[in-house]
């Protein structure tokens, strides 16, 4: 059916002023409930049919705005928003015998998107709003393609979980307005109660044929024409309590998806973007191919017209990792099947490979169980569900006697904001770290768990590789402080303090030069360490900007010193090349060797890779600031994420705040068997019309409010004593690790040892095994995801 026509002479609608706000009384009820202000102008009451089961759902006329400029309307999808107060848990959403309007239509889902978020402005929310639309029509406009044409967007939902109504920090007030818009949230429907029963989640459903431009401008039929876009069928789920993200996803997955059973779910964090197409390029990866159990695309950072936000060292460095891990790490991964992780903020999975078999609980299953052992589990496992998402890859892919794989999608690209602090982004890299590591051992104390799954021989080989891979990569980050240390140790000082180099010769007091860096960079870790425990890093961020300095100027040292080092190694004089060829030479000096195999194969992987890509530009703009900021990433960040393992939070804990009175859903059953609520719900077009007015007039003006937090000082025996535990684990995993990382450098910065292991400081020249070791193992390492990196690019 083709896309009806629209006026012509409709243009964009502007933002009203309608003035004033509106204060709610301090008056309190008899429940010590506030009293809310009147809504609406007129009587209220309505008498509403409950379901067969009891569920209160109902129908609201939309306003008059939302139908002036559309294409259609006659459907009752397009005339009227249904809302349905859900109680009980997600996982009941089906028992409960609850619907959605797609199912009610007959519509099958081919694509199911989820748009997770907290306390976001409408700034985030809208980017991302406008990313989807797009997406979605391109694709309808697909109109050669057997599954998608201009009416392909019945096939897709777009859901939008909100995570809470009544926290001081939940769902902000302005992104609710832009929901309003949109025609899926309207004011005074909303229903905290169905007779005794406390709501979980409000569900408001419109085919909505509005669009929010990034500049507040709104567009009716005529725009969506300009634009070729497209009805989007929006599911807004605000949730009447905060739960975490996690159980954002679990209202996704097992209740709406439940109901609605689609083929590909698309997984979006509010404020990325991303482009275009790229949601058709991660479908059409499953449509190719029917073992590709989830897909990601390449993430990037947001860098601002004219590339501005790269001018922020940290964004810079930021921009740097994420690029080199899109070109070398993801596609080495997907050349194995599994990617050890799927990005929250863009990332796709076939909902059929992750629902439970007849023999076991499906990655669905594993993956919201950390939602619910939070209270009980270990700090290990606890850490652990902070990155949940390693935790589905790694069951999706070895699945009970399945062989669903992994797949990395080049060229589907989603640009997202990177902290641009120092607090800010130590926060976010503790949870990242912290996860990351836990899951990363859970994978691999689990690896026979591949044996179970229906991959062939070669697969599974390849797995175990994989599997070695990140045991290597897991023992260097548990031993990186000690590492990097010890390589400026003997680098930096056996250059330094050389009686026979010229550099000493002429300015012998150069030695002294090198031990007050080496001073100074005991002392930054150990500012690391006390700033880490106890403190916030909000609250610290002099002592986080010292160290972040620190380590920068002793990186920069560190650099100009090899440099000098690999240039001494080079034959000064015609008796020292004795004739012999200059690679025999140069491979003879163990400094030179090492250095060049170790600098060529990492800095030269990301050269070439990053060429072979067409991209190279990050390796311009942002390759010495993550070069000086790496120090930093390695002890700062490390040092921080282990002394906190007992803080398992995302950073929403104690934001509550009074609850909002709203009236209940009163049951009453008729003397004909029928049972109806009585319920005050806006019937008046009237006062429709003018709360829609309202959203529009909130969105273009800055009337945000900050809400008062309360705490509640008495806590449970049973939190004190559980977050003892946590703390005393914390402190026992800290101890181990300080202690073998010392032991390490102890043990080689020891002369009576280092002579039994021939180790020496004395020249540029002499031999080091340590240095070789470590040297010769990241070469390794970076030449396999090269190779890796150059197979994704030649199969592609």
């Amino acid at each position: 059916m083709p896309y009806p026509q629209a006026p012509q002479n409709e243009q964009e609608e502007p933002l009203p002023d309608i003035g004033g706000s509106h204060q709610r009384p301090h008056a309190l009820s008899e429940y010590n409930y506030p009293l809310p202000r009147p809504l609406f102008r007129h009587r209220t009451h309505k008498m509403v049919q409950l379901t067969e089961t009891g569920n209160f759902t109902v129908e609201i006329p939309v306003p008059d705005d939302l139908l002036s400029r559309a294409a259609y309307t006659e459907d009752k999808e397009f005339t009227h928003m249904k809302y349905t107060a859900v109680t009980g848990d997600p996982d009941e959403f089906v028992k409960n015998d609850y619907t959605l309007r797609q199912v009610e239509m007959e519509r099958e889902t081919e694509i199911f998107i989820v748009v997770t978020m907290y306390n976001e402005d409408e700034t985030l929310f809208l980017r991302t709003w406008k990313s989807i639309v797009k997406n979605i029509a391109h694709i309808c406009s697909k109109r050669k393609s057997d599954v998608w044409g201009p009416d392909g967007w019945k096939k897709i939902v777009v859901c939008v979980v909100s995570d809470g109504r009544e926290k001081a920090s939940s769902i902000h007030p302005k992104t609710l307005s832009a929901i309003g818009i949109l025609g899926a949230y309207q004011e005074g429907v909303i229903k905290t109660h169905v007779d005794t029963t406390g709501t979980s989640a409000h569900v408001f459903e419109y085919t909505t044929q509005k669009y929010i431009d990034t500049d507040y401008k709104i567009k009716g039929a005529n725009m969506f024409r300009k634009y070729d876009l497209v009805p989007i069928q929006l599911l807004f789920c605000l949730k009447e309590k905060n739960a975490k993200k996690i159980n954002s996803h679990r209202w996704f997955f097992n209740a709406f998806g439940r109901v609605l059973n689609p083929n590909v779910c698309v997984l979006i964090d509010v404020g990325t973007k991303p482009s275009d197409k790229s949601i058709y390029k991660l479908w059409k990866a499953f449509h190719n191919d029917s073992m590709v159990g989830g897909a990601c695309g390449e993430i990037y950072v947001e860098k601002g017209p004219f590339w501005y936000k790269l001018l922020n060292p940290l964004v810079a460095a930021q921009n740097f990792e994420y690029k080199m891990s899109n070109i070398l790490d993801k596609p080495f991964e997907s050349c194995f099947g599994f990617i050890s992780v799927l990005p929250g903020a863009f990332s796709a999975y076939r909902y059929k490979a992750l629902r439970s078999s007849n023999e076991e609980a499906g990655p669905l299953a594993k993956y919201f169980l950390g939602e619910k052992m939070h209270d009980t589990a270990s700090v290990g496992t606890a850490n652990m569900y902070l990155a949940e998402d390693r935790i589905l890859c790694f069951e999706l892919v070895t699945k009970r006697k399945e062989r669903w794989i992994l797949k990395y999608i080049k060229d589907a690209h989603a640009e997202t904001d990177v902290p641009n602090t120092l607090a800010e982004f130590i926060s976010q890299r503790r949870r990242w770290l912290n996860g990351s590591f836990f899951a990363g051992v859970h994978s691999i104390t689990r690896f026979y768990q591949i044996f179970r799954s229906g991959h062939s021989g070669a697969r599974k080989f390849g797995l175990l590789i994989q599997t070695l891979y990140n045991v290597i990569n897991l023992i260097f980050n548990w031993f990186s402080i000690a590492n990097f240390y010890l390589i400026f140790y003997f680098l930096v000082g056996g250059t330094l303090t050389n009686p026979n180099d010229p550099l000493y010769k002429a300015w012998p007091g150069i030695a002294y030069l090198f031990v007050g860096f080496q001073q100074l960079y005991l002392f930054a870790l150990l500012l690391c360490f006390l700033a880490a425990l106890g403190n916030r890093p909000q609250g610290t961020r002099i002592v986080y900007f010292m160290c972040f300095f620190l380590f920068g100027v002793i990186m920069l040292i560190s650099l100009i010193v090899s440099g000098y080092a690999m240039y001494r190694s080079f034959p000064q004089t015609p008796e020292e090349w004795g004739g012999s060829s200059a690679l025999i030479v140069l491979f003879s000096r163990p400094v030179f060797r090492d250095l060049l195999v170790s600098i060529s194969a990492t800095y030269g992987a990301y050269f070439i890779s990053s060429f072979i890509y067409l991209d190279p530009w990050h390796m311009f703009t942002s390759f010495l600031q993550y070069m000086v900021l790496l120090p930093s990433f390695t002890n700062i960040l490390m040092v921080y994420a282990f002394c906190n393992l007992h803080d398992i939070s995302w950073g929403t804990k104690g934001d509550t705040i009074t609850p909002t009175f709203v009236a209940p859903v009163i049951v009453k059953r008729e003397e004909d068997g029928r049972v109806v609520a009585d319920v005050d719900l806006p019937v008046e077009k009237q006062d429709i019309n003018l709360k829609y007015q309202e959203f529009m007039a909130a969105l273009g003006k800055d009337n945000s409010k900050k809400n008062k937090k309360t705490k509640n000082s008495k806590k449970a025996k049973t939190e004190k004593e559980q977050e003892d535990y946590f703390r005393y684990f914390r402190t026992r995993v800290v101890l181990f690790w300080m202690a073998s990382n010392l032991l390490l450098v102890s043990a080689l910065t020891t002369p009576s040892v280092a002579q039994v292991l021939n180790i020496s400081t004395s020249g540029s020249n002499t031999n080091n095994p340590y240095l070789t070791v470590i040297m010769w193992s990241v070469a390794i390492l970076s030449v396999m995801r090269f190779i890796g990196s150059i197979v994704f690019l030649v199969k592609k």
